[in-house]
């Protein structure tokens, strides 16, 4: 486990580096050209960077023991990071509408364009810039298949959405080079709607875990509990945690002339069968009842 989540770490940090590289690049020269859409691109790109931020985070977090103050864990500081990280992109997504939305509202007003300064060195920042994207994502995607890490999955789908804003610029750019400048600030607002996109995922996650959401699904969790021996019903499912570290708790009704122990043994076998059965799943909390009227009437099954 130890030398699966130092693997994970270190694919994280080479592509942290790689994004952080990209990113300063597009900024850089959309400062330089006065393209709002590279600049635009270059505040989405920092974004990827942020979600390796989480994930290393989250790897981090995971790895560390409970305490008596933390009983459960400390894996909702990953949560508040992702929150922190949400309202930085939503900074970053308004400082993007403003500059665009002030280049258009000078050209309505006096009809001055834009001023963008369209080179060869802007598409070559742009396309090589295309090109590392593309090489994190295949990478980031065989390594995660190849480590069973839904992190580094996510991770490279979150980047795969940085491509196709990327595409968007080099559209931008050949319109602005061939005499429409306008479209700069018009590819801008739309940059600026992904970074927003980027950040109501990042606060849905957030939420979900903040709010306890249930993160596995009751009905399929008690049609396998209800097909193991010696249960015979069930109730009052419930699970919480974050995506990769999930707490659940049950009750369970068993034969009421069964000794105590017996009860006990079919619990902790239960127990330990459940988080072979769910990926992520740390503990179960088992309350065991008795298969009475009284009980039975509370059970699915």
């Amino acid at each position: 486990m130890q030398a699966r989540a130092a693997e994970i770490s270190k694919v994280l940090w080479q592509i942290l580096a790689l994004n952080i590289l990209v990113a300063i690049a597009k900024v850089a020269w959309g400062v330089v050209s006065g393209s709002t859409a590279m600049l635009a691109d270059g505040i989405h790109s920092f974004t990827d960077g942020s979600g390796n931020i989480v994930a290393l985070i989250a790897m981090k977090a995971a790895s560390k023991p409970p305490d008596e103050d933390h009983p459960y864990g400390h894996h909702k500081y990953e949560s508040f990071a992702s929150a922190a990280i949400g309202i930085m992109l939503c900074l970053a997504a308004w400082r993007v509408v403003s500059g665009s939305a002030s280049a258009l509202m000078a050209f309505a007003k006096s009809g001055i364009h834009p001023k963008v300064e369209v080179t060869a060195t802007s598409f070559a920042v742009m396309i090589i810039t295309l090109g590392i994207n593309i090489f994190v994502v295949w990478f980031e995607s065989r390594r995660g298949k190849e480590l069973g890490s839904d992190v580094l999955q996510a991770d490279a789908k979150h980047t795969l959405s940085d491509i196709w804003v990327t595409l968007g610029v080099l559209v931008s750019l050949v319109l602005v080079k061939f005499g429409v400048p306008i479209a700069d600030p018009i590819v801008g607002l739309f940059v600026a709607f992904a970074i927003v996109w980027a950040a109501l995922e990042v606060f849905k996650g957030a939420h979900t875990t903040f709010s306890d959401q249930q993160r596995l699904d009751p009905f399929d969790v008690m049609k396998k509990v209800i097909a193991f021996e010696g249960v015979q019903g069930c109730h009052n499912i419930r699970s919480r945690g974050t995506g990769a570290i999930v707490h659940m708790d049950m009750s369970i009704l068993v034969d009421p002339v069964i000794t105590v122990e017996k009860g006990h043994a079919i619990a902790r076998d239960l127990e330990l069968w459940l988080c072979g059965q769910y990926e992520g799943l740390a503990d179960v909390v088992i309350h065991v009842e008795p298969d009475d009227e009284d009980q039975r009437s509370r059970s699915t099954f």
